[in-house]
């Protein structure tokens, strides 16, 4: 090395020994590869603290802080009960509540025959007697009704003749109400093929296979068919509808699925007390547009999903549990993302208290608006800030995350306070996903459809429970009369609430 190293004079590098020199240089060369080394290892060290903190936040996930179900939580994340289950001390206890005199089938009298006291006998009627009912279930025997065609020849023309059914005999060997109780076992209470041959059997003695009942379903789907479209016009018509999508497995048993596409189910609840269910092989937007229509113009509450964002976000308020669960994701991570996460949760919960406080009548409508307008204003500030901030693009580092998710959010922060500027929008879509449990419960209980039309008889069953229980109204009653309109062609009742 003729140049001499940095801070050395030509003059003293000159007059330095060889072997000094040799010295040296290997000193320096020795110091450099250290120093490449301990990069190296600061490196790999940024990286496996990068993946630790990954994989933390991957095994920290629960359904406050992510999509997953609250079933997938486990135990240990339930909270302890503070009590016991169960009527507490000093709780007066109920039992239960009579049955008015005209439901009473039978009254047998109770007197005493003689005083409890000198053995006096006794006469009279107690003005007040104290009442005792007992409720039972008769021998519930099914109805049987064997109809028989004659066939009789002409004495004339010797041309045989067979009588035939009148048009209110049903084709079927199943009656209207045994039928709709079928789809009733189906959708109502979500029980399975052999579950529910096995309850009709014992309870009613009626033995119906599982062809049979695949039928009986089949023809309720097309009797509801008619409801069902009609529910869906209606919805499409509202002014706030909640939304939500979840998987159904769909099987290609009809030939309706050759390309074995898992299937979605998609519902739509409206505040009118009706809520559509309806089937679909795919999670896209086209899908979202087939539920709502191509021309709806009310707000649509939904989560973040793309699927809805053909839909300008004034037309829209996004679900703020979601949101929680992002914030909450956030301030679960360290340093400074845990810093921020904080902050913004504690405004979601100033922004909650007010609204609970509108919900309850404590304050009005003018007074939530004014009330939350800072709120919102340090909100959307924060998330700015942390966008301003900024990071490497494509990093997965913990502040990267949260980053990213303030930059989301930013995008699409207009449509989180709809529910401020138009008065009757609920902040979240729960509804939507209440609705959406009961056809999470079936599936798993089923494990999903084996057709097309399946699925799609599913959907109108699911229309019609949930809307009907919405409105307080006999499913079991609504499906009989649907069966017999459907078949004899009288009127077909309607899912859509008496005005």
């Amino acid at each position: 090395m003729t140049t001499p190293p940095a801070g050395i004079s030509e003059a003293d590098w000159a007059a330095t020994p060889v072997g000094v020199k040799a010295g040296f240089l290997e000193l320096v060369s020795q110091c450099q590869r250290q120093q490449q080394e301990i990069e190296q290892l600061r490196i790999q060290l940024t990286a496996l603290a990068t993946e630790l903190a990954h994989l933390r936040e991957r095994i920290g996930r629960s359904s406050r802080n992510s999509s997953k179900p609250p079933s997938s939580d486990g135990q240990g994340f339930r909270p302890p009960e503070r009590r016991k289950r169960g009527g507490q001390p000093g709780h007066p206890g109920s039992g239960p509540e009579l049955l008015p005199i005209e439901r009473v089938d039978e009254v047998v009298e109770h007197h005493p025959q003689a005083c409890r006291r000198c053995g006096t006998l006794l006469q009279g009627q107690d003005p007040e007697p104290l009442r005792h009912q007992v409720i039972e279930i008769p021998p519930i025997t099914p109805l049987v009704i064997e109809h028989r065609l004659h066939r009789l020849v002409c004495p004339c023309c010797s041309t045989s003749t067979c009588a035939s059914l009148p048009a209110e005999v049903e084709v079927s060997h199943y009656g209207p109400r045994l039928s709709a109780l079928v789809g009733l076992l189906g959708s109502a209470f979500p029980l399975s093929f052999s579950k529910t041959q096995a309850l009709l059997d014992q309870l009613l003695g009626v033995q119906i296979s599982r062809g049979a009942m695949a039928t009986i379903r089949q023809r309720l789907s097309a009797a509801l068919e008619q409801p069902m479209q009609e529910a869906l016009a209606f919805a499409r018509q509202q002014s706030v509808v909640y939304v939500d999508e979840t998987g159904a497995p769909t099987g290609n048993a009809d030939g309706g699925n050759p390309d074995g596409r898992r299937g979605w189910e998609w519902v739509m609840v409206t505040a009118m007390g009706v809520t559509v269910f309806l089937q679909s092989l795919s999670r896209s937007a086209a899908a979202a547009i087939d539920l709502l229509g191509n021309a709806f113009g009310g707000i649509v509450v939904s989560d973040r999903f793309s699927a809805y964002n053909h839909l300008p976000l004034e037309q829209r308020q996004l679900c703020w549990a979601h949101v929680i669960r992002d914030l909450t994701a956030i301030a679960d991570r360290q340093g400074a993302s845990g810093e921020i996460g904080a902050e913004l949760l504690g405004l979601q919960q100033q922004l909650f208290a007010q609204w609970h406080r509108y919900k309850d009548g404590t304050i009005d409508w003018s007074t939530l608006q004014q009330g939350c307008r800072p709120i919102r204003q340090a909100f959307v500030g924060t998330l700015q800030r942390v966008v301003e901030l900024g990071c490497q693009r494509g990093e997965r580092t913990p502040w990267a995350k949260t980053v990213r998710t303030c930059h989301q959010l930013l995008q699409v922060s207009d449509g989180l306070w709809t529910f401020l500027e138009i008065e009757g929008i609920e902040p979240t879509n729960n509804a939507a996903e209440r609705a959406l449990r009961h056809s999470v419960i079936q599936r798993k209980i089923s494990h999903g459809v084996q057709s097309r039309q399946g699925a799609i008889c599913r959907s109108r069953l699911l229309t019609v429970t949930t809307s009907l229980r919405q409105q307080g109204r006999d499913i079991w009653q609504f499906l009989e009369q649907a069966l017999i309109a459907h078949h004899r062609g009288g009127e077909m009742p309607s899912l859509l609430p008496n005005p």
